[in-house]
């Protein structure tokens, strides 16, 4: 099978390795084209995931999301001319492994592929007008490329392990059964299960607000709460979760499976999670400059916080906890009293 993932940070890195070591044939681009000869002279994505070998097989190559769409372009006519003796060979799928908030030019530059499309961020897009809410990365895609094929790779998974062949599980999510066949046949390995699933507004609820979840877990393990506060926040996390996701469309038992309660529980408690580490750091006393700072990467929950909750105001949906992160992250909350604030909610009945 021929992939090509766009995007070479720490999980589109190791999502080629892992595709690659499994005998498919992986490009992989960098925007950068700095980056991209590192790459090809190290073996090895030095910046985002050091100290794993990229496989001899595996292409880097370097150029924005136009350039791979004129590459995609380019193969495809050569295909159909047969202008040169071996015309590269166009891709079986594409995977979009950038930030959320570069989806969209992303997905209208690829709009005219083929292929079938999937990406791997994890978050709601920042709205793009003042009175407007933020979308979810299939919204985004329904505005921007309605005519892809399209689709998204989520659920529990560390780059770090992945890349390093240990034991993951997947889900591949899409309302296109020929999508999700795509990615299950991309990925799925000895190493990687990938499932299948039609409901991908409850994997995408589940991906964006557990980035969210674990910066309150992180939070209070930093503050040495115990082990009853952490099982508490996520279980109540999970309920937040599954509150907005139903009223966005999707179904409750999608937030008991790998990208709900697995995604959770995962990013909550893992310390490989960033967004965990973010919720550290501020119980240590760090501010938040000082904290994404010092952690070097991208933690989606930061810049997610505010649209999740400003989505689930726009529908009524009560989620006491992510108020409480969006209030801290703003400065308006202490640590001690997010945690205060939360304690001191009237008393309420399960499952709601």
């Amino acid at each position: 099978m021929n992939i090509v993932i766009y995007g070479a940070g720490a999980w589109g890195t190791a999502l080629a390795i892992s595709a690659s070591r499994s005998g498919h044939a992986v490009q992989l681009w960098a925007r950068s084209s700095g980056q991209a000869s590192a790459m090809q002279a190290a073996r090895e994505n030095v910046r985002y995931l050091p100290g794993c070998a990229l496989p001899p097989a595996l292409q880097v190559r370097a150029g924005d999301a136009t350039c791979l769409a004129e590459h995609l372009a380019a193969c495809l006519a050569a295909r159909s001319a047969l202008a040169a003796p071996e015309p590269e060979t166009a891709p079986d799928l594409l995977v979009i492994a950038t930030p959320t908030a570069a989806l969209r030019d992303t997905l209208a530059a690829l709009r005219h592929s083929p292929a079938p499309v999937a990406w791997l961020c994890k978050g709601f897009e920042a709205p793009r007008a003042p009175d407007a809410c933020g979308l979810l990365p299939h919204e985004v895609q329904c505005q921007a490329a309605p005519a892809l094929l399209a689709g998204a790779l989520s659920g529990p998974s560390f780059a770090q392990e992945v890349a390093r062949g240990l034991p993951a599980a997947l889900v591949a999510a899409s309302a296109h059964a020929s999508v999700r066949q795509a990615l299950v046949q991309a990925f799925h390995g000895p190493a990687l299960r990938v499932y299948a699933n039609d409901d991908l507004p409850g994997v995408e609820v589940g991906g964006a607000v557990k980035n969210v979840l674990a910066i309150a877990t992180g939070l209070a393990d930093g503050l040495q709460l115990g082990l009853n506060a952490r099982a508490a926040l996520i279980t109540r996390g999970l309920a937040e979760i599954t509150r907005l996701g139903l009223a966005l469309g999707a179904r409750a038992d999608t937030f008991m499976g790998l990208s709900g309660l697995g995604d959770l529980v995962l990013t909550a408690t893992g310390d490989l999670s960033r967004n965990r580490q973010i919720g550290l750091r501020l119980a240590a006393g760090q501010s938040l400059p000082e904290a994404v700072q010092s952690l070097g990467h991208v933690a989606e929950g930061v810049y997610s916080a505010r649209t999740v909750w400003q989505r689930a105001q726009s529908l009524g949906v009560p989620m006491p906890i992510t108020e409480c992160v969006v209030a801290l992250l703003d400065g308006r909350l202490r640590p001690a009293d997010a945690v205060a604030a939360l304690m001191s909610r009237l008393p309420r009945s399960e499952p709601v």
